[in-house]
């Protein structure tokens, strides 16, 4: 369903150097980060930092104040429309209509994005994700975790070149989890970049193939996800933190 005309280039995403003021706060300081297609990058870090402004400038949503941030060989700063054509974004925070049913979310999307042949797919994603007798309720009415569930369903419904999830496991149940799991290994193996940003150590380490490690606005180490895992994982992931 993603656009054949454009190539895939093998770094999906290719940040260097990038840096983020807000006024006098400078949230991101000077992160590098790659991301072949296939790959499966975990964002990990405390809250502040710098995981979702990262990931909302590998959506196109906030410039880059410094660095050169390419995503799906689409430069950020200059062309941000074609990088949001690129990517599916599931936010850390809102993206939902509050007076619109899950089906109208993805019938817009659809609509945007020019996509043929949609219905299955969206009702599958519906199913999948436990939301399919809620297809037709407005979401204002929904929990925490169903809006996170329509979120993933939103950002994987155009078969992203790069899919970007901050938080997505966040209040989530086991089915929602399960089927977020399904997804990015789906996009994983037909060629897509996966970016996730959790708290979830574990979930992102069985999720990813690669971590990167945040800690005040700065990447302080990458390392395979196999390396945080388990009890040593956990040593490993506090030392990095202190």
């Amino acid at each position: 369903m993603s656009d054949p005309t454009h190539t895939r280039t093998a770094e999906a995403v290719d940040v260097r150097g990038l840096h983020v003021r807000f006024g006098s706060v400078h949230a991101v300081q000077g992160v590098d980060l790659t991301a072949r297609a296939g790959d499966g990058t975990a964002l990990l870090g405390r809250n502040g930092a710098g995981k979702s402004t990262t990931m909302r400038v590998l959506a196109g949503v906030v410039p880059p104040s410094e660095g050169v941030v390419s995503v799906a060989g689409h430069d950020v700063a200059l062309d941000p429309m074609a990088v949001k054509r690129a990517v599916g974004y599931c936010p850390d925070v809102g993206g939902l209509v509050p007076r619109a049913t899950p089906w109208e979310h993805l019938q817009l999307s659809a609509r945007l994005r020019r996509m043929d042949d949609w219905e299955s797919r969206a009702r599958d994603l519906l199913e999948r994700f436990d939301l399919g007798e809620v297809m037709h309720r407005v979401t204002s009415g929904f929990s925490h975790g169903m809006g996170r569930r329509l979120s993933v369903v939103l950002a994987a419904f155009h078969e992203p070149e790069v899919l970007l999830l901050d938080e997505p496991f966040d209040g989530v149940d086991p089915t929602g989890v399960t089927a977020t799991m399904d997804v990015i290994g789906e996009t994983r193996a037909r060629g897509g970049a996966v970016l996730v940003s959790t708290h979830l150590r574990e979930l992102a380490v069985e999720a990813c193939s690669t971590a990167l490690v945040l800690r005040g606005g700065s990447a302080v180490a990458r390392l395979d996800s196999a390396e945080l895992a388990g009890e040593e994982g956990t040593r490993v992931y506090r030392g990095l933190l202190d």
